[in-house]
């Protein structure tokens, strides 16, 4: 009871309002304001308490320092179903529609606290989200609804409470860890036509918001190679997470729905006095969590909620992230940045992928710095995804064409002041 009514206070405070998909599947493109104004690059980097949250090692800290942001995330996400010429008896054909999901605007906080204790340690509390998923179709020019039962959609939300160390081995290198205490909540709707295929058909849908939790850890180093080039590398484990008891029928594995492990390796290349270059790469193993990965063909051979059952067939993704720093002047610093991930969702998977189309690929981004005093600090970004489409087939009617897709915007800021 406790553990759970800790869970909810931390997740209520941190997430004034549903974070939806993130930039890389459902992982945000990167952490603190002035690593998203670098599209997320920028782990070899300590340009903010925001820094620890890409890499633990970043955590660098004049005296004690506080940070607060929030962004504001403007997702447009659309399903389409194509008109058929034929239908076949036992198949599930979708309405033949374009349909837009609801909810458009979130604010997604952050927030971290750092301190050095001496030459050599620093610690920190850093929070941030991951993202998450929310659809939300209506049932409006048909009233049965995307899956016939109504209103259709999923929501999850992801906080991580993140405690962190950083310590100095050497004047050009540093290593840090990160326990990370996670919390999630998930709920879904207008999904209950699934309940035959399921094997806890009361579980799979309108059951409210269930809530667990899980423990992981995230380690990192940091060394300065020569006065103009430095490196990097972070590693998060994976996170084996409560199941969703609620949604046992859903989810492989009894409701099962961990983190997949995900690291990020990128360097710094400091070109003049005043510009500097960053370049990052970073895997996301969503192959290691059944409920991501399990294709929407295995509904035809295993229950929803089994160990087998099918899922939403997501891809592990490479991201490839470039970007660019200039000092304006002693108090300002602007930023730009691109990045470029591998598609997770292949097209034979779209079906499910309706209520979780987290197809973006490209970001464009930029960002800047202002010192408001020697204790003050703004932070700000801007960020843009275009529209990506995934198309293919429904599975469980073939001979109908399915689309997805999504394109991104938002703008976040963030204060950052020395006590």
């Amino acid at each position: 009871m406790k553990k759970q009514l800790f869970s909810s206070i931390a997740l209520s405070c941190a997430l004034a309002s549903s974070p939806v998909f993130a930039t890389n599947g459902y992982f945000t493109h990167g952490y603190g304001m002035t690593h998203k104004g670098m599209a997320g690059a920028g782990v070899a980097l300590s340009e903010e308490l925001m820094s620890a949250a890409n890499n633990p090692a970043t955590l660098v800290v004049n005296g004690t320092e506080v940070s607060v942001g929030v962004e504001l995330f403007s997702p447009d996400r659309k399903y389409s179903a194509a008109a058929v010429d034929q239908y076949y008896p036992g198949a599930f054909y979708l309405q033949p529609e374009t349909k837009k999901s609801d909810n458009s605007i979130f604010a997604i906080p952050e927030f971290a606290i750092g301190h050095q204790l001496n030459e050599h340690v620093n610690i920190g509390f850093v929070v941030y989200a991951n993202g998450g998923m929310n659809t939300e179709y209506p049932a409006q020019s048909q009233p049965e609804g995307t899956f016939y039962s109504g209103t259709a959609g999923v929501d999850l939300k992801q906080l991580f409470i993140s405690p962190t160390l950083s310590y100095t081995l050497s004047p050009n290198t540093r290593v840090g860890i990160a326990p990370i205490y996670v919390v999630q909540q998930f709920a879904a709707q207008g999904l209950e036509n699934f309940a035959a295929f399921s094997q806890s058909p009361n579980s799979v849908s309108g059951n409210g918001t269930d809530t667990s939790t899980g423990f992981g850890v995230q380690l990192g180093i940091s060394q300065q190679i020569n006065p103009v080039l430095s490196w990097g590398a972070s590693y998060r484990s994976a996170v084996s997470m409560d199941e969703f008891d609620d949604y046992s029928g859903l989810f492989a594995e009894q409701g099962g729905f961990d983190l997949p492990s995900s690291y990020q390796i990128g360097a710094a290349w400091q070109i003049t006095a005043t510009q500097q270059l960053v370049l990052d790469w970073q895997k996301i193993n969503y192959s290691e969590v059944s409920s991501i990965a399990n294709p929407i063909s295995n509904i035809m051979s295993a229950p929803l909620g089994s160990d087998a059952g099918a899922g939403f067939g997501w891809q592990d993704m490479s991201v490839y992230k470039l970007g660019y720093q200039w000092q304006r002047t002693e108090q300002q610093k602007i930023r730009f940045g691109v990045s470029y991930g591998e598609q997770p969702i292949p097209d034979s998977e779209v079906l499910f992928n309706i209520l979780a189309p987290g197809v973006q690929q490209w970001h464009f981004t930029a960002g800047l710095s202002h010192s408001l005093s020697d204790s003050l600090t703004l932070n700000a970004m801007l960020f843009y995804s275009p529209t990506e489409t995934v198309t293919g087939a429904n599975y469980l009617a073939p001979n109908q064409e399915l689309a997805i897709s999504m394109n991104q915007s938002g703008m976040g800021l963030s204060i950052a002041w020395s006590l």
